[in-house]
C-alpha cells in the first residue's frame, strides 16, 4: 500500500548560522522537533533524514528516524532539494509514495496536528499543499525598490493604505510542503496551484539567522 513518508533534508553545512540543524535549542538538536512532530502525527508512515553530516544522523536515529547518507554531489549550497527527496525514497526503496510531506528542520515549531491537517489537505483536494503564514508588517506593499537613488513602490496604489485595509496576503513559511507522485515525476516540490495550509506567525518561525534561534528560545520559554 502506498505510504506517507515524511522527508527531514538537514544538511550538515549552514553559512548563516553554523551547524543550525544539530544546534541546541529549548535543551535539544534543532532536527529534533521536526522529527517528533512527524513521528507523532497519526498520517505518517515513516520518517526519513537525509543528511551527509555523521553527527545528524545520529542525532536522527536517536530520535527515532530513518537515516540516508546523503552523498556529497547533493549536499551543497545550489543543490536541489528534490534530488535530495528523490535520493532517499530510492535509498529506503520507496517507488510509488502515497505522498511525500517535506519538513525542513529550520521550522521546529510546526506540530504533528499541522503536519496531519496538511495531509487532510491534500488527500481531499487532491493537490500539492504548502504551508504559510499572513503577512502583516511584511506586506509588499510597505516594499520598494530602488531606482536611480529613489524608492518606488511595489504595490503603489496600495503604499498609503493602513496595515488594517490592506487586503491579506500570505508568505511561504517553509514548513510544510505536501507533494504527490505527479509532483515528483515532474521534479517539483513547490509549483502552480498549491493549496495553502495556513499556519500562525508564532508557529511560522525558521531558522536563517542566529536573531532567529534567539527568538525560538524566546518562544519555547512561553510555551513551557
Amino acid at each position: 500500500m502506498p505510504e506517507h513518508v515524511a522527508i527531514i533534508p538537514a544538511r550538515g553545512g549552514s553559512k548563516g548560522v553554523p551547524g543550525k540543524n544539530k544546534r541546541i535549542v529549548g535543551g535539544q538538536p534543532l532536527i529534533a522537533y521536526s522529527i517528533a512532530a512527524a513521528r507523532a502525527a497519526a498520517s505518517i508512515d515513516r520518517v526519513v533524514v537525509t543528511t551527509d553530516d555523521p553527527e545528524i544522523a545520529e542525532i536522527a536515529r536517536g530520535a527515532g528516524a530513518e537515516v540516508v547518507d546523503r552523498p556529497d554531489p547533493l549536499a551543497g549550497d545550489a543543490s536541489p532539494v528534490i534530488d535530495a527527496v528523490l535520493h532517499a525514497l530510492e535509498a529506503i526503496g520507496v517507488s510509488d509514495p502515497a505522498a511525500v510531506v517535506l519538513l525542513q528542520p529550520t521550522s521546529p515549531m510546526r506540530t504533528a496536528q499541522d503536519i496531519d491537517a496538511a495531509v487532510a489537505l491534500f488527500t481531499a483536494k487532491r493537490a500539492p499543499v504548502c504551508s504559510v503564514c499572513r503577512a502583516e508588517d511584511a506586506h509588499p506593499a510597505r516594499m520598494y525598490r530602488i531606482e536611480d537613488g529613489r524608492l518606488l513602490s511595489l504595490m503603489p496604489e496600495l503604499a498609503s493604505e493602513r496595515r488594517q485595509d490592506l487586503p491579506p496576503v500570505y508568505h511561504r513559511n517553509g514548513a510544510i510542503y505536501v507533494v504527490g507522485p505527479d509532483q515528483l515525476a515532474r521534479r517539483e516540490i513547490i509549483t502552480v496551484g498549491m493549496v495553502p495550509y495556513e499556519m500562525p506567525g508564532e508557529s511560522s518561525v525558521n531558522i536563517d539567522t542566529e536573531l532567529d534561534l534567539m527568538l525560538l528560545e524566546a518562544v519555547l520559554a512561553r510555551r513551557s
